[in-house]
């Protein structure tokens, strides 16, 4: 499984990458191998404002959909709006290709707090 060591990570399988003052977001490796084949991929717009911990879209697979839960607060500066088009990016290239949205985070603390790359690879042993 691949865990880039220089991302934050959360306990719901998303990672931070801290780019500047902005954030950019997705889902793990972890999480799309869980998933299986990504058919839908659900974002909110440029401009929303989203919470960390609470949903700001989902992912659709073959076998489920899953919530993806904010890592951190602040407004949607950009959106990968390649993911409408081409979903299965996701299970081709989880820290690439596809990102799901780019933040501008109210409290730049918030991405420190998450979990380093070997606080998470605990945590998917665990599961």
């Amino acid at each position: 499984m691949n865990i880039p060591k220089d991302l934050r990570y959360t306990e719901d399988h998303e990672w931070v990458k801290t780019e500047g003052d902005k954030v950019r977001v997705g889902i793990t490796d972890f999480a799309q191998h869980a998933l299986g084949d990504i058919v839908f991929v659900e974002l909110p717009e440029t401009g929303t404002e989203i919470t960390a911990g609470e949903s700001f879209g989902s992912v659709e697979s073959v076998k489920t959909v899953s919530e993806l839960m904010a890592p951190i607060s602040g407004k949607v500066v950009e959106v990968n709006e390649d993911l409408n088009d081409n979903p299965e990016s996701v299970n081709e290239s989880p820290y690439e290709k596809a990102w799901m949205i780019v933040v501008e985070p109210s409290d730049a603390s918030e991405a420190e707090k998450l979990l380093t790359a070997d606080k998470y690879e605990e945590i998917t042993k665990e599961d």
